[in-house]
């Protein structure tokens, strides 16, 4: 049994004041993309922390008016999903629901969007990135001004406060087990800092990673006609670069129509040989190039 309390706002902010608080962030265009990047949550003390849910979707920063991927590419959402947007930095996920990521990316990867398609997809934003405020500080900005404009598809992401290491792992079971990707841990008192950091920290019940596709191999029996493994090439975590097969979690529309050679790949993996390999690897998507 795990016990956790949300996390409040102490005074209730005004548009007023949570504007003043978040001005730090218009900045140029150039910097649309200097978003924070998580590393792996490692038994760091978790009393530290503001922790949420993770979302499998598309990455989305809303700042200078438009909305664009973490790559600076354009998102062509229609007009009324971004007119109501507050002008201010967001960063967050464009999500539909849990284990629907290929809906998502189909939606938003259009160039011209389809409406029936974007009434199903949500904002949730996670952060409204300036330089000058604690995280703390900015989930309780978010949270205010976004709960007070009231977009049905602009959803302000809860962060908890976590008592202890043992309450987040029954809070990841819960989650996990409904579904849910994984959680993200966030520093309550680090300033926003572009870039990878401890002050951000992902938890999911196994790790993924990507790797760069070198050769089909062919496969036996009921795969003789079709791809039975791939040769990949990935640098671990020690930044050696190792080379090893994937050989499950291709659908059958996948082994006829393999990843290209060349293509970059993310694989699900839990734990490492001794060697540094990914142990128990298995293929998830061609990487998203949003």
């Amino acid at each position: 049994m795990f016990t956790y309390h949300r996390f409040t706002i102490g005074i209730m902010l005004s548009i007023g004041s949570v504007l003043l608080l978040m001005a730090a962030a218009v900045e140029s265009k150039q910097d649309i993309v200097s978003v924070q990047l998580a590393t792996v949550y490692d038994n760091q003390d978790i009393q530290s922390y503001l922790v949420s849910e993770k979302y499998d979707g598309i990455r989305a920063i809303w700042k200078n008016g438009e909305l664009r991927t973490r790559k600076g590419n354009l998102i062509h959402a229609p007009g009324w999903f971004i007119q109501d947007l507050p002008d201010i930095w967001l960063d967050g996920e464009l999500w539909y629901k849990r284990n629907d990521f290929e809906y998502v990316a189909s939606t938003v990867s259009k160039h011209r969007a389809i409406d029936s398609e974007w009434r199903k997809i949500k904002y949730m934003v996670f952060d409204a990135p300036n330089t000058d405020a604690p995280f703390h500080l900015r989930a309780a900005s978010y949270s205010a001004l976004l709960h007070e404009l009231d977009i049905s598809h602009v959803v302000p992401v809860e962060q908890l406060r976590i008592d202890t290491n043992d309450a987040l792992a029954g809070l990841l079971q819960s989650y996990t087990g409904n579904g849910a990707e994984g959680l993200m841990i966030h520093k309550a008192d680090a300033l926003f800092i572009r870039g990878r950091s401890n002050n951000l920290l992902k938890l999911k019940k196994h790790e993924d990673a990507e790797a760069v596709v070198l050769k089909h191999i062919q496969g036996k029996g009921k795969y003789s006609n079709s791809l039975g493994s791939m040769l990949v090439k990935y640098r671990n975590a020690q930044s050696k670069t190792i080379q090893f097969k994937i050989g499950t979690g291709f659908s059958d529309e996948e082994r006829n129509n393999p990843p290209p050679i060349g293509s970059t790949v993310t694989f699900r993996y839990f734990g490492y040989t001794k060697g540094g390999v990914p142990k128990f690897a298995s293929f998830m998507r061609i990487r998203n190039e949003l």
